[in-house]
């Protein structure tokens, strides 16, 4: 391990609860150094929860947390506000309308006060905009015009031109191109202060001075990047198996000796009572011995059941460290869809492609290029979408049955509670079977009932996806854009095993190499920047 960071942010028994009542986070004491550190952990374990807390969002049910200086936080949700500014993600947007008011002949000494000295800002705006590789012009659109992956580097340019001491990044990498990841890679490399990434992209942990763990309420921290974490908490883990195995063998042996030493007391027992009852020795002289056997059997037992339970100690404490975390059980429905049946036909002005029965396809190309605007022209009513960065690029569905999970996954009612939600997707369903079935997405108990806007993403990601899964009837086309975002690895295992046995069709826009490597494509489509779809090797 290497020398440990002095601590910028102090957690100190934190405890946070939701209305409802249910613990996101008990107790949970730790710090975090002064460089890079990367927070992982499964979905639900309630990383963005403290991450919230620590950026001042939420507050505290007991306990507290502690900050050396100003914290700035890029949120794993983002992209959900599309109708705020590019202007207002970079953090200038005050400032920006304060100078432009002036300059128009405004002379409110507020607008002086909100610019200050920042009389360039529209200039390190534009500059800071095209350091993220996006064009300067897109100061005065909105999120809504942009790709995820555009919001997201919009964002993180504007947390740099801030140069806050503390740096909070929420699943950066999620709708980032390779050239993206790539310019995130390099911001992150050089990065000043404290920097606190929460994510499942190995390649960005792999930048990481430290990792910190959060498992079951415990903060752990580790020096070195993921893939010695990894390493290390696996061969942890193989050790913490072995120790089980051994101590269940000895817990055997000790209740085996308990049980032979038990047998031999009774069979001694039944023989003095024998010999006393017919008098082969004086009555005083028989009494005296079944004292002693009496005393003797009672030293043994307490010998032997001591032994006993302490292996039974040594087994609970070994088990406990021995992880068993739950996964996440898919199974997508069967549509009963012939393989004959054409079900969308993806083209540009020059060439289409027909999908039919279960194929699956992949959509790539670098943010901005329309994929998911392509993937709009599938639904119904996408034909009134008010911006659309490639008309030239078409796409057309032969069945209303389409299952649509967006980049945002923004097709949930916050307000609602999950049960709701679901069940707006299937009303016949009633309402025992609907928690059951949530109940494999790992959303059990309390969290049925929260509202669907205080999830963490991936716990988002899950509700969404059984809102496709429970629909009545089933999709013939699922059409999933990003969906490994904010997702940790072994549920993104689970999706490919339930993606690569659905015997419908799925259209799929990723950035994610490894798991589009995983699902066994028929097709894949680059789009570019002219609205040319071409079929690849």
């Amino acid at each position: 391990m290497s020398t440990p960071l002095a601590s910028s942010v102090v957690l100190d028994r934190l405890t946070f609860a939701w209305p409802d009542g249910s613990v996101a986070l008990n107790s949970v004491s730790g710090a975090f150094g002064t460089g890079r550190t990367g927070l992982v952990g499964r979905n639900g374990s309630g990383k963005s929860t403290l991450l919230r807390l620590i950026a001042g969002e939420l507050t505290p049910t007991s306990g507290s947390v502690s900050a050396t200086g100003e914290v700035a936080y890029l949120p794993q949700q983002l992209t959900l506000e599309t109708d705020e500014r590019v202007a207002t993600l970079l953090g200038v947007a005050e400032a920006l309308d304060a100078v432009r008011a002036i300059t128009a002949g405004d002379v409110d000494p507020a607008h002086f006060d909100a610019v200050g000295d920042d009389w360039d800002v529209e200039a390190r705006a534009q500059v800071a905009l095209a350091d993220a590789g996006l064009d300067p012009s897109f100061l005065d659109r909105t999120v809504g015009e942009l790709s995820g992956g555009e919001a997201v580097l919009v964002a993180v340019a504007g947390i740099r031109v801030r140069r806050a001491p503390i740096t909070l990044l929420d699943e950066p990498t999620n709708n980032l191109d390779r050239d993206a990841r790539a310019r995130l890679g390099e911001l992150v490399r050089g990065w000043r202060g404290t920097l606190i990434v929460v994510s499942h992209d190995v390649a960005l942990l792999e930048l990481m001075d430290e990792t910190a763990e959060l498992y079951g309420s415990d903060l752990s921290v580790f020096g070195g990047p993921y893939s010695e974490w990894r390493a290390w908490l696996d061969a942890e883990q193989d050790a913490a198996r072995q120790a089980e195995r051994d101590a269940k063998q000895a817990f055997k042996k000790e209740k085996r000796q308990r049980i032979e030493a038990e047998t031999k007391l009774a069979t001694r027992a039944r023989m003095a009572h024998k010999a006393e009852a017919e008098k082969r020795v004086p009555k005083i002289v028989a009494h005296g011995r079944r004292m002693q056997a009496e005393v003797s059997a009672g030293k043994l037992r307490t010998e032997v059941a001591g032994k006993e339970e302490m292996a039974r100690q040594a087994l609970d404490a070994a088990g406990h460290r021995v992880r068993d975390d739950a996964s996440m059980k898919i199974a997508l429905p069967d549509p009963g869809l012939s393989t004959a049946r054409r079900i969308a036909t993806l083209g540009d002005s020059s060439r289409s492609w027909a999908i039919q029965g279960p194929e699956r396809v992949a959509l790539i190309g670098r943010n901005g290029v329309g994929k998911t605007t392509l993937l709009r022209k599938l639904l119904p009513g996408s034909a009134d979408a008010a911006f659309d960065p490639n008309p030239e690029a078409r796409a057309h569905a032969h069945t209303d049955r389409i299952g649509y999970l967006s980049q945002r996954v923004d097709g949930l009612d916050d307000a609602a509670s999950v049960v709701e939600n679901v069940a707006a997707a299937a009303p016949s369903v009633p309402e025992k079977e609907l928690r059951n079935q949530l109940a494999r997405f790992l959303i059990r108990g309390a969290a049925m009932d929260r509202p669907v806007g205080a999830l963490s993403g991936g716990e988002r990601f899950r509700v969404a996806l059984a809102t496709l899964l429970l629909a009545d009837p089933a999709p013939h086309l699922v059409v999933l854009d990003e969906p490994t975002n904010n997702l940790d690895l072994d549920t993104v295992d689970q999706l490919v095993n339930a993606l690569r046995a659905y015997r419908g069709a799925v259209i799929v826009v990723s950035h994610d190499d490894a798991f589009l490597g995983q699902l066994g494509l028929d097709l894949t489509l680059e789009l570019d920047a002219d609205g040319r779809l071409t079929e690849m090797g």
